[in-house]
């Protein structure tokens, strides 16, 4: 019972510290091993108030999207044909302004379970980050994240970082932001033409 309850701790704990290392805002450039004794100590940057409390907008998995499956060639709906499938299991994000304008981190974690047909290697994963400003679309980014399976008899995990989003800072708090799988539009089929 307890083994049941370790992966889920495991996943929010990895994805905790990958969001915390996308949250930190110190470069480092040091050399392990190399040290300068004339350079000044590294300035540190003070967090405003003003930044504690700004808006961050929320992100939301968007109903429908948690999953993606994928089939091999020909083998659509096909559970033996089932190549890999990939669940989100939680989204977060970061804020930080800089020069009038804010800039917005997402991450997705989750993980990806082999299937019958899966070989040992890389697969894509469509991911879609969209930002809504009101009734208009501000951004819109479909990734192929690609994810490496090397034990093809075991769920392995991910997370994904998009970290281009940046728009003017918003007086009105009215930004949406949706993470997701995102196959595209829907294939024709011989009947459907």
């Amino acid at each position: 019972m307890a083994d049941r309850h370790f992966l889920p701790g495991l996943i929010l704990a990895g994805f905790m510290l990958a969001v915390a290392g996308c949250q930190s805002g110190d470069s480092g450039g040091a050399v392990l091993g190399a040290e300068n004794k004339d350079a000044p100590p590294p300035a540190k940057e003070k967090v405003l108030e003003s930044e504690l409390r700004g808006y961050c907008p929320t992100v939301t998995l968007r109903d429908g999207t948690a999953y993606f499956n994928s089939y091999a060639k020909g083998g659509q709906d096909d559970p033996a044909k089932l190549v890999y499938q990939s669940s989100i299991a939680q989204v977060s994000r970061s804020c930080t302004r800089s020069n009038g304008m804010l800039n917005i981190t997402v991450a997705v974690a989750g993980r990806v379970v082999p299937g019958p047909a899966v070989k040992p290697g890389s697969v894509t994963m469509p991911i879609r980050i969209a930002v809504i400003q009101g009734d208009t679309v501000i951004y819109s980014e479909l990734h192929k994240y690609q994810a490496n399976i090397a034990d093809t008899s075991t769920a392995s995990q991910f997370v994904f970082n998009d970290p281009n989003i940046s728009l003017p800072d918003p007086t009105v708090r009215n930004i949406r932001i949706y993470a997701g799988f995102d196959e595209g539009p829907p294939k024709k089929t011989a009947s459907a033409q």
